[in-house]
């Protein structure tokens, strides 16, 4: 009798262990349940965050493209680019405009510079008239900033352009040395110091 007694007793704390290890299986059977559930969300969440870029109209990624071609093959500035978007040629809307201005990957400094010796390598223009032309609200319509970047970086012999200049005017246009001389260094003109012009004249 007494060891059937002994045997009831140790039976009972096996079923407590039983039932305090429940609670942690279910603990642990809820936090996986909510990993579960927040790497279902996290897809979600990106979608939505993703979701705006398609509501840009086709208007607005038209007038992106354009802009880009502008800066890439034209290197215009950005005021240029604003305007040819919005003329009478591209007719875009002034916002699908500023869109493209403000989504634009272009380096506004290096796009003066390749402007700049164009002018140089192509024109034959002073320091001074690449700049003026650079900035005019009917040329580059570039910031001054953008401007002087170009005219410090530029890699030009001013006084080889105006001996280039001056064979112009001379060939073309049959003006005597004063008259090129003037025409060198004048405000309405070259814009040539007086030593590029000398050495241009000395040098014809």
């Amino acid at each position: 009798m007494v060891s059937s007694s002994d045997s009831s007793d140790d039976a009972a704390p096996a079923q407590s262990v039983t039932e305090e290890e429940a609670p942690a299986e279910e603990a642990a059977a809820d936090e996986a349940v909510e990993e579960d559930v927040v790497e279902d969300e996290a897809p979600a969440e990106e979608a939505e965050e993703e979701a705006p870029a398609k509501d840009v109209p086709a208007e607005f990624t038209s007038a992106l493209t354009s802009a880009e071609t502008y800066s890439d093959l034209m290197n215009m500035s950005k005021q240029a680019i604003f305007d040819q978007l919005t003329s009478e040629f591209d007719q875009f809307s002034e916002e699908a405009a500023q869109y493209a201005i403000d989504n634009i990957d272009a380096d506004w400094n290096e796009n003066a510079l390749k402007s700049a010796e164009t002018y140089s390598d192509t024109l034959h223009m002073s320091k001074q008239g690449i700049f003026d032309q650079l900035t005019s609200e009917y040329g580059g319509q570039f910031t001054e900033d953008e401007a002087q970047y170009a005219i410090d970086n530029v890699d030009a012999d001013w006084k080889e352009n105006a001996l280039e200049s001056a064979k112009v005017y001379q060939e073309e246009m049959a003006m005597s040395p004063d008259a090129i001389h003037d025409q060198l260094t004048s405000e309405y003109g070259g814009q040539f110091t007086q030593e590029e012009a000398d050495y241009a004249i000395e040098n014809l």
